[in-house]
């Protein structure tokens, strides 16, 4: 039996792997129940999850597209391991050669370890040279983390253990819903309420999780920012806001006050559908509750952060949360609720285009020269900040705009289904088949490796070991529970082959021990720092919270840093910033030819672009549909299970209606785990994010 985690959600529960008939027998799933953060509870993906293993679309053999004799595009056939990595490793040096090191793109994931997503920041900035880095991650938590940086010092989802939900007196959860996205943590919502405390759920649809809610409030989709600063207008009002705490703890409050004076409720009414009444039934219980000593706590999600205001809206939050003096109380503050399985780890140590590892900003000439010192490479040698995520992948293969640099003709994707997860998914599949090579390593023929030139095929999650970075910032060890395939290889063996190919200066060792070993030196002195780390300790403690950095050998191991925020907060004065936010509202208005919002999101049985849940037989696959309310569904003339199609200015897909009264009569809701919903999906950036607007656009619905 083998202790290991969930290969999806950033939970990251604790599970155990029984193998039977064999090192590559089937592997049977099992409660881990003393691992704290699920107690050997898991939902029915993570029951699952060895439902790939064996499966009849493993690939197992590197596949490289043929050209045919007139020079067009032909199929993909199998190749060996040296054919393929010869091949990249030959485009890879031409294109360098032709065009610089920018012309060649890395783009990852946080579904990637620790280790393999240091080993491919390296493998960009060392080997390749390229600025031009960064991961499907940026889609996920990018606005929650700038807004924390900004305003807190420290980008960490929680900044406290999940269980500390329990111990709160009002839980806000804005735009999560929970019971579908993170089951196994529901179960801290009803103990909440068993002890008292009270949940409140903001999202224009009536989830599973607003069934387990006090107080549901369903803003129009784009207006949650809005929905804030009523609410702070009226702290501000009530004369609850903790003066004591703000003057010392906190900068920038005056003008804060005086941006959310305009915001009376009935204002919030019109710009967000919700009763002035049910705001001021927000606002009095968070006063009443912070005004008697009570505990607050505020959680965002994807809801509120996916769009082009989403970094402010979190914000908006967290000056919430400080007013109320809320922030470094034990069960209580701000946290976000990371969505991606590593979503946390994989932006700590390189994958962004704009970051080195231990959270170190790549423009910082100290940071670049301790990074440097690790790797053994000269600091001036390291690249700049590259594009984020959707501007790199707009930026494939176009000529430069204005006299800027051109766009890479080359991309490597370790990890990510583009094809299905981007917004604007039609415009971004032709900017990747525009490329002169497209190289996809995973486990399976996804959407992206489908068009891909060349195609590795990578080990999976019960294959191999490595550690992750969970929602709290508690780092924990997957360990290999069985072998891979015959012709599969890890990741860390692609990169090293490549490297070695590509005469690359330093050490790209395959071993993910010793590559956690040098994460941890890279990071040492960095906001995330993992110095004090080892496998052996990670294993023996059930996982331990960053920061926590490597102590003389005289002295105890540093213990971890399970709470943030006692003291000080993550800025030089340890000082927290209110940061001052004006609403825009979304980057698109529905208008007479697109009358109606459309919102994104997922459901209980498939995970993220569905590449691995939707081949496993057990789950539930009953493809897209388009949830709409019964008002709406009548002025259509449609009813449940007939066809309709969904259209906004990007393009258009049919889905079965499915008629529900859990949602606003103006907006219909489409899951994003097929091909069809991010065709649809606004490319529209938050400018400190750049985090695209995937939660709400204009959109048409006819029968």
């Amino acid at each position: 039996m083998t202790t290991t985690h969930c290969p999806y959600c950033s939970l990251q529960c604790g599970m155990t792997l029984t193998r039977s008939g064999g090192p590559r027998g089937p592997l049977e799933v099992g409660a881990w129940e003393s691992f704290p953060v699920n107690e050997g509870a898991l939902c029915r993906k993570g029951w699952t999850a060895a439902g790939l293993r064996g499966h009849r679309e493993r690939l197992t053999t590197p596949l490289v597209r043929e050209t045919l004799p007139d020079g067009t595009r032909g199929e993909l056939r199998p190749a060996s391991w040296d054919e393929a990595l010869d091949l990249v490793a030959d485009r890879l040096r031409d294109l360098r050669a032709a065009h610089g090191p920018d012309a060649v793109a890395v783009f990852g994931a946080g579904g990637l370890t620790n280790e393999k997503g240091y080993q491919l920041g390296k493998f960009a900035r060392v080997a390749l040279g390229t600025s031009q880095i960064d991961y499907n991650g940026r889609w996920c938590m990018s606005s929650a983390a700038s807004a924390g940086l900004r305003a807190l010092g420290v980008d960490r989802g929680l900044p406290f253990p999940l269980a500390d939900v329990e111990r709160t007196d009002v839980l806000v959860l804005a735009g999560s819903n929970l019971a579908e996205t993170m089951p196994p943590a529901a179960r801290h919502l009803d103990r909440l309420r068993a002890r008292g405390g009270r949940v409140v759920v903001l999202d224009p649809r009536r989830t599973p999780t607003a069934d387990r809610a006090d107080l549901h409030l369903a803003p129009v989709p784009g207006t949650d920012l809005a929905l804030a600063l009523g609410v702070l207008h009226l702290v501000v009002a009530a004369g609850a806001v903790d003066e004591e705490y703000v003057a010392a703890r906190t900068t920038g409050f005056d003008e804060v006050r005086r941006s959310v004076a305009a915001w009376w409720p009935e204002r919030v009414e019109r710009v967000t559908g919700v009763a002035a009444d049910e705001v001021r039934a927000l606002a009095d219980l968070l006063v009443g509750t912070a005004g008697t000593g009570g505990r607050v706590m505020v959680l965002t999600a994807r809801g509120v952060e996916q769009h082009s205001q989403g970094s402010d809206t979190v914000l908006a939050w967290i000056n919430v949360a400080l007013a109320l003096g809320q922030p470094g109380r034990p069960g209580a503050g701000y946290g976000c609720l990371t969505g991606q399985g590593n979503g946390q780890g994989g932006r700590e140590h390189g994958q962004k285009a704009d970051q080195l590892p231990g959270y170190r900003m790549i423009d910082d000439p100290a940071a670049r020269a301790h990074v440097a010192g690790v790797w053994g490479v000269d600091p001036a040698s390291l690249p700049g900040k590259g594009r984020s995520a959707y501007e790199l992948l707009e930026a494939l293969g176009q000529p430069g705009v204005d006299g800027g640099p051109d766009g890479p003709r080359a991309m490597l994707v370790l990890g990510s289904n583009i094809v299905v997860s981007a917004p604007n998914a039609t415009h971004v599949t032709r900017r990747l088949e525009s490329l002169d090579l497209l190289v996809v390593a995973d486990m399976v023929l996804s959407e992206t490796a489908a068009i891909a030139d060349v195609v590795l095929p990578v080990t999976q999650w019960s294959e191999e070991t490595g550690t992750m970075t969970n929602l709290e910032g508690r780092v924990i060890l997957r360990q290999a529970a069985t072998r891979p395939p015959e012709g599969v290889r890890s990741d860390l063996e692609v990169i090293a082959g490549l490297a070695a190919r590509l005469d690359a200066p330093g050490t790209f060792s395959t071993d993910p021990e010793e590559v956690f070993a040098e994460l941890g030196r890279a990071s040492a002195g960095g906001k995330a720092d993992y110095s004090g780390l080892t496998y052996d300790r990670i294993r023996a403690e059930h996982g331990v919270f960053w920061p926590c950095p490597a102590t003389p050998d005289d002295e105890p191991d540093h213990p971890g840093t399970p709470r943030l925020f006692a003291d000080s907060f993550g800025h030089a004065d340890g000082r927290a910033r209110f940061l001052a936010t004006e609403f825009r509202g979304a980057a698109e208005q529905p208008c007479d030819d697109y009358p109606l919002h459309l919102t994104t999101g997922r459901v209980l049985g498939q995970y993220q672009s569905g590449a691995q849940t939707r081949r496993i037989r057990d789950l539930p696959d009953d493809g897209p549909f388009v949830e709409l309310h019964p008002m709406l569904a009548r002025r259509l003339g449609t009813a449940d299970g007939e066809l309709l199609t969904v259209s906004t200015r990007r393009g258009s897909m049919r889905a079965p209606a499915r008629v529900v009264e859990t949602i606003r009569p103006d907006t219909v809701f489409v899951p994003f785990h097929w091909v069809g919903a991010n065709r649809l999906t606004n490319d529209a950036l938050d400018p400190a994010s750049r985090m695209p607007e995937f939660k709400v656009c204009a959109a048409a619905v006819t029968a």
